[in-house]
């Protein structure tokens, strides 16, 4: 199993989220809360969650952009499984480190899986379980990325660079949570969601490109104790 769920899966399922999304946005019907008449899908009127219910705002269908949807959020279930994977036994002859790592990807894992069930759960059917899920994928990297910030600091073999580069996506999630919490709702005004929908694809964008990097951070712990 370590051979398939490894780094280069986790970079593969990056490049597939991307790909999966801009089809699921090509096939998207159109309409947003705010107006039903809006031709095809905005990045700043729409939400992501939009491209996975079962009916677009416009009233129509929402086949293939909810498949697509439900393909690109699933794959992260598989990155999930590959950080758990790959991460900690790096570490498994440095005592504590070696707990922090594991704690540390489960909790990527747990926030992954919860990635993949917001692709699961539509949220014109079912709303609750969507806004769960949907929160806590974002909240559950906030501890992933500080435990994963320590090990970067802490062990010499780590690149630095990368640390930097974890730090930036902690503080990024962090901020978005703290205006997911304290921020009015999208429902309110049409400038609220935009405000939202925006925010949402920049924080998810910076997610899964410093996931990428991350990879290569824990392959320069690898690569350094191979030479060691």
């Amino acid at each position: 199993m370590r051979d398939l769920f490894n780094f280069n899966l986790i970079r593969l399922t990056v490049v597939g989220f991307l790909v999966f999304v801009f089809c699921s946005m090509y096939f998207y019907p159109g309409g947003n809360i705010h107006d039903e008449s809006q031709v095809g899908y905005s990045f700043s009127h729409n939400f992501l969650s939009d491209l996975g219910a079962y009916s677009a705002h416009n009233g129509e269908l929402n086949f293939l952009s909810s498949v697509f949807f439900a393909f690109s959020l699933g794959i992260c279930f598989f990155a999930g499984i590959a950080f758990l994977n790959s991460v900690p036994p790096l570490f498994k002859e440095d005592g504590i480190d070696y707990w922090i790592a594991l704690a540390g990807s489960l909790f990527i894992f747990f926030g992954m899986a919860f990635f993949a069930l917001v692709g699961l759960t539509p949220h014109d059917l079912y709303f609750d379980e969507h806004v769960f899920f949907a929160l806590n994928s974002f909240r559950l990297l906030i501890p992933a990325t500080l435990l994963y910030l320590f090990l970067m600091f802490k062990n010499r073999g780590i690149d630095k660079t990368y640390a930097y580069v974890i730090l930036f996506l902690m503080l990024a999630i962090t901020a978005y949570v703290i205006y997911e919490i304290f921020s009015g709702s999208p429902m309110e005004s049409e400038s609220e969601m935009v405000r939202h929908a925006t925010l949402q694809k920049i924080i998810v964008l910076i997610n899964i490109v410093c996931m990428y990097f991350i990879t290569y951070a824990f392959e320069s712990k690898k690569t350094s104790s191979l030479v060691n």
